[in-house]
């Protein structure tokens, strides 16, 4: 099955990611109109040997019609990934990706604990790709963890998503005892932790997000080394998820200047 593209930056990106890793089989682009930024992918697409075929809008409005509402605005181009290789070059295998790890290297990694608007996975991966995360683990189930072919995330981490390592994993809980044994702290999020202005977060940390309605699961927080919080000043008791990951992200990148 296909996976239909569309956005300006989703388009851009998964198209530079094609030309640097020499991997266009598969890909093709639909466009309309060749304005400004259309040119502007074209380009890019032939240094990559993405083959670009010019069509009606009427014939885009079809191919986008299955997509999601939010993903179905082509602005007059559209990128066609078909077959696995396409849909599966930044999924990591989490085993073989800690078995490379240097243990000299600062890394960091998120843990999205039944995260399931793919609008907050998809802004959360964004700001993993700005802020230099090293690794994004998601579960196989209970969460938007369907990246590959999910128009919502790519379109929402404008882009990102084409460059940020990815890992799906059946038991979550493992996964962040297998990181500790590697050397990491683990931080779990939470509105009652440990204000992170108080907090020097280790060389090599783990950050662990829960869903928004529940929060993290008890079996993973108490994996949890620390449990650190955001100050805030608002009335309303607690951030956005990805609002959340963005600052902690933020945080750990600018200790580490």
């Amino acid at each position: 099955m296909s996976q239909i593209i569309t956005g300006f930056h989703a388009v851009e990106e998964r198209v530079r990611r094609a030309e640097q890793n020499k991997s266009a089989d598969g890909l093709s682009i639909q466009y309309s109109k060749a304005g400004p930024r259309v040119k502007k992918i074209l380009e890019l697409a032939k240094k990559a040997n993405i083959p670009a075929s010019q069509v009606d809008n009427r014939a885009l409005d079809s191919l986008v019609q299955s997509l999601p509402a939010v993903a179905r605005d082509h602005r007059g181009i559209v990128l066609v990934a078909a077959g696995d290789k396409q849909k599966s070059e930044n999924r990591i295998d989490f085993d073989q990706w800690l078995s490379g790890l240097d243990e000299e290297s600062r890394q960091t990694v998120i843990v999205l604990d039944s995260i399931t608007d793919p609008h907050n996975v998809g802004a959360i991966i964004r700001s993993c790709d700005q802020f230099g995360a090293s690794l994004v683990i998601m579960p196989a189930r209970r969460g938007a963890n369907d990246f590959e072919e999910n128009e919502i995330i790519a379109r929402s981490s404008a882009g990102s998503s084409s460059w940020v390592p990815v890992s799906v994993v059946t038991n979550l809980v493992r996964a962040v005892q297998q990181l500790k044994e590697a050397g990491f702290w683990v931080y779990g999020a939470d509105a009652g932790g440990q204000s992170i202005q108080k907090i020097q977060f280790e060389k090599k940390t783990v950050i662990v997000m829960g869903s928004e309605g529940t929060g993290i699961a008890r079996l993973l927080e108490e994996q949890c080394d620390s449990i650190v919080s955001i100050p805030t000043c608002g009335k309303i008791d607690s951030l956005n998820v990805s609002v959340a990951a963005g600052v902690l992200l933020y945080e750990i990148k600018r200790q580490s200047l």
